[in-house]
Order: C-alpha cells, then sequence, then structure tokens
C-alpha cells in the first residue's frame, strides 16, 4: 500500500473519531495527517514524512484548537424581530380578555389575548409576552 494512502486512512479516521468527540483535537491531528499524506505523495522517506506530521500537529493543535474553542463560546445569534419580543415584560393598557386589549411592550403598543383563555388581566398589570401571534401578543403573569 502507497505511504500516502496509509496517512490519507489515518486523516480519515481521525477525523471521524472527531466528529464522535467533539473535543477540536482529532480534527486538527486529522489535518496534519492530510499534510502527511500530500507530503507521502511527493516521495520523501517516511522518516520526513512523519517529521511533517508531527511539526503539523503539534502547529494545528496549538494554534487551530483555541480558534475553534473561542468560536464555541461565541453567544447564538440575537433574536430580531418579534422573536425578541418573547420573553419580555409588558405593560396592560387595556383589560386583556379571550377578545383582545392592549399591552405596551418596549415602547410599543400591541393588541393583546392571554396565552391561556381563560385568563383576564386588568390595566396597569405586568405580563409576560409568551408567543407573538401575527400582530397580536399572546401574555400571562
Amino acid at each position: 500500500m502507497p505511504e500516502w494512502v496509509a496517512w490519507t486512512i489515518v486523516a480519515a479516521a481521525l477525523a471521524v473519531g472527531e466528529m464522535f468527540t467533539l473535543g477540536f483535537f482529532l480534527g486538527p491531528i486529522a489535518l496534519a495527517a492530510a499534510v502527511a499524506a500530500i507530503v507521502a505523495a511527493v516521495g520523501p522517506p517516511v522518516e520526513v514524512q512523519f517529521a511533517v506530521f508531527v511539526v503539523c500537529s503539534g502547529a494545528s493543535v496549538l494554534f487551530l484548537r483555541p480558534i475553534a474553542l473561542r468560536h464555541t463560546r461565541t453567544p447564538g445569534a440575537l433574536r430580531t424581530g418579534t422573536a425578541a419580543l418573547i420573553g419580555q415584560r409588558a405593560l396592560v393598557l387595556e383589560r386583556v380578555h379571550a377578545d383582545g386589549g392592549q399591552v405596551k411592550i418596549g415602547g410599543e403598543v400591541w393588541t393583546a389575548r392571554p396565552y391561556d383563555e381563560s385568563d383576564v388581566f386588568e390595566p396597569g398589570a405586568r405580563v409576560d409576552v409568551m408567543k407573538i401571534d401575527g400582530a397580536t401578543a399572546l401574555v400571562a403573569e
């Protein structure tokens, strides 16, 4: 079996292992094995291939792994539009019951209904926005 095929098999095995562990450790080493496969295809001795593998493994673990880990700690996508209103506090302006009402959410007046249709909220009450249904906020205490 050609040496570049062996390195490719090692790279593939490490990449599959990374998919199962998600520790961002095997992935950089798989990348180094891929580089070693490219070097092996050129034709230098096994010692040179192994040295390239070791150097690339160390470099990729030292440089790529911290970057990958930093990206896992970034916050999720910011909610915008009506999705940003869910979980907000609202002030009841007009009595909210199964047939309607009005609340003020972040400076805007919205039509509202109770999330549980049997609830009724009087003006001045503070409620939480549970869901936005079209242009109507569904609220609960």
